[in-house]
């Protein structure tokens, strides 16, 4: 027992510290279609989840929630195109985007996901405020020294006379070990990054043709002059923070020199061979099929493959740091700056989505009457942090070029070395896939996902937020298998979905029903004062701390965990006692149940409610007391102290058979 109480003494001394300001952020989907369960599941709850405890936490005024829709790109064009040729009336591209992004947002309301704007790049207020943020960026990286102008090839189809949109160029990616079943122009499906001249068997979804290669001038940010900067910070990130393993193993793996992989029966003179390209070290293994030749820079790896592409051999490259394209030539897309004669170019999507965010965050501080220039005071000072929720196949984009780009942004002197500890870079948070029944799903993939909207027709919103968070995405993909999506024959045990929500609806609700009825039948709808049983009051800190660390890392599916056992034990806790309160009609015992379980339903309702606000509001309204709840510099306190009339205070008449978490009306046919 001693043990056990050191262990929870230093849980209270090591206390997670929380920022004093917080914006969270959420991957922006596409403005070419709707919202998919894995939009929903993978990425909005949790990122809700966790900005909604923070405004408990550290207060709602201290943290905004934006996201907003991509609505440039290859994607978007390339959809909206098909649609006006298979003579659909979908308006103009700004129309098409501008519909899709109020179905969004619907979608995201119904699911609760309390977002303080939700924009799109391309329309109103936001997008004259994303134009002039990608103007700043721009002009900022020119000037120090990091965008460079590149010729490089470009798809070009000669039977449609244009020039092929990422989109509109399907193969397979170059990179070595990649098991992407699509490559696009520059980048594959899992977002690895190539150069157009590298993707194998490319066709062109015009004319199905193999399309040509024509050089574009474009601009570039140095990607590759960050390897050391990015390097220094996985050190930092490594020792001095909780980013997942699995993102910093991720960024780590493209910060190698580059390299070439040849199979060795390609080769029947490996010296020769090796002589004829440029300055290089070779890994031969015994053990494996290929030789590795690595290079000290892009320049010599490129004059490598022309060799190889002369000689008719086939190779696979290595992952690696390579120019990062700003700028394009489809004319949908935010205007690029005129510079060094460069004009009439839009910037590439994913540069411009990724400092997206930033631009929201204008857009919503000048939306309130501040300055939209404070943005810097959210996500540049000391006591702040932005938490980014992504995919896994984002990680490069915003791992690796957005880190290179805010580091160049933020850092002032491009010749000397930043301290990384001083540089106040995003936190990544990256999910891994949501399967559909134990397969990878997509709307460009033959397995075609569930939309979010209709997922609501089977299940509350409660019941997904709480199945998504407990699939543990943090470590691993999780399958997500409804029942009703089932074939009737195949529906056996209880839905998968509904076992977290079980818990809410079943046992928390319960609990809290009881309680209830029993103030009503005995007292007057009045709480019993009293103190809390000390066991009580220990197990609910234990939870409480619990809870935080697990919030802190974001590990959500241990939060459900959590809730889990501490709810079923204080409900057993009910169960046990007040039977034996109401045999012997011991009014005493009646009164310490209660007392001890409404410390229970009110510790509960704070930590349930980033998770499912809905019935913890109701909770709350009935409990009647105000939000001074939700505030966590009350969160070990019995309920008492946050009411400030005890004597006169009496809880809302709860009627029969009311309940606080509901299932969903077809869960009752």
């Amino acid at each position: 027992m001693k043990e056990k109480n050191k262990k929870r003494e230093r849980r209270v001394m090591e206390r997670p510290v929380f920022p004093k300001r917080a914006v969270i952020t959420a991957g922006m989907p596409y403005g070419n279609k709707e919202l998919h369960f894995g939009h929903i599941g993978g990425v909005f709850i949790h990122a809700d989840t966790l900005a909604r405890f923070l405004r408990d936490r550290i207060g709602k005024e201290n943290v905004i929630f934006v996201s907003g829709t991509d609505c440039y790109g290859s994607p978007i064009v390339e959809s909206y195109r098909k649609l006006v040729e298979s003579g659909e009336d979908v308006g103009t591209i700004q129309d098409y985007v501008k519909k899709n992004h109020i179905l969004q947002k619907e979608t995201l309301d119904n699911y609760e996901i309390s977002l303080n704007l939700y924009a799109a790049s391309a329309l109103d207020r936001a997008g004259e405020i994303h134009q002039e943020v990608s103007n700043k960026v721009f002009i900022e990286l020119y000037e120090k020294g990091f965008l460079k102008q590149m010729s490089s090839p470009q798809f070009y189809d000669p039977e449609f006379d244009v020039f092929l949109n990422g989109r509109q160029v399907v193969g397979r990616c170059p990179i070595d070990g990649c098991a992407s079943d699509k490559g696009y122009a520059d980048e594959c499906a899992l977002g690895h990054q190539y150069m157009p001249n590298e993707l194998i068997d490319p066709k062109s979804t015009l004319s199905g043709n193999t399309p040509e290669l024509k050089d574009v001038t474009n601009w570039y940010f140095s990607l590759e002059d960050c390897m050391d900067i990015l390097k220094e910070r996985m050190d930092y990130l490594k020792k001095n923070s909780n980013t997942r393993k699995y993102i910093v193993k991720t960024i780590d793996e493209f910060l190698k020199k580059p390299c070439i992989y040849v199979l060795k029966k390609l080769v029947d003179d490996i010296d020769e061979f090796a002589a004829a390209l440029p300055k290089h070290e070779l890994e031969n293994e015994e053990k494996k099929t290929s030789y590795t030749f690595i290079f000290d820079n892009l320049d010599d790896r490129d004059k490598a493959r022309e060799i190889m592409n002369e000689r008719g051999i086939r190779f696979r490259t290595g992952k690696t740091l390579v120019p990062f394209r700003l700028s394009g030539n489809i004319e949908w897309g935010a205007k690029v700056p005129e510079k060094e004669g460069l004009k009439d170019l839009t910037f590439w999507v994913w540069p411009e989505s990724l400092w997206a965010p930033i631009s929201f965050t204008q857009t919503y501080l000048e939306s309130k009457g501040h300055d939209k220039e404070n943005w810097k005071d959210w996500w540049m000072a000391e006591d702040t942090k932005v938490y980014q929720f992504i995919g896994e196949d984002n990680i490069y984009f915003y791992g690796i070029a957005e880190m290179g780009m805010f580091t160049a942004l933020y850092h002032d002197d491009k010749d000397a070395k930043p301290d990384m500890s001083k540089i106040n870079l995003p936190h990544l948070i990256a999910n891994r896939h949501v399967l559909f029944m134990n397969k990878k799903a997509s709307s460009s993939s033959e397995i075609k996902p569930p939309m979010a909207q209709d997922l609501l027709q089977f299940y509350t919103p409660e019941q997904l937020r709480m199945h998504f968070l407990s699939m543990g995405l943090a470590t691993k993909s999780g399958s997500f298998e409804p029942q009703v999506y089932l074939p009737e024959e195949e529906r056996t045990g209880m839905d998968d979905a509904l076992k977290e929500g079980n818990l809410l609806t079943n046992v928390y609700n319960r609990l809290v029903r009881s309680c209830f009825y029993t103030v009503q039948n005995y007292y007057g709808s009045k709480i019993p004062v009293g103190q809390v049983s000390e066991k009580i009051l220990e197990d609910s800190k234990e939870a409480i701390l619990t809870y935080e660390r697990h919030m802190y890392n974001h590990a959500f599916h241990s939060i459900t965990y959590v809730l889990d056992s501490y709810i079923r034990n204080m409900n057993k806790y009910w169960v046990n006692n007040i039977k034996i309160a109401e045999a012997n009609n011991d009014d005493e015992l009646r009164k310490q149940i209660l007392i001890d379980s409404f410390h229970a339903v009110k510790t509960a309702a704070v930590l349930i409610h980033p998770i499912a606000p809905t019935g913890c509001e109701m909770v709350r309204e009935y409990l009647n007391v105000s939000d001074k709840l939700w505030n966590w510099d009350n969160i070990f306190n019995p309920i008492y102290d946050i009411i400030d009339d005890m004597d006169n205070h009496t809880l809302k008449f709860l009627e029969p058979k009311v309940d606080f978490f509901k299932k969903h009306e077809s869960q009752f046919e």
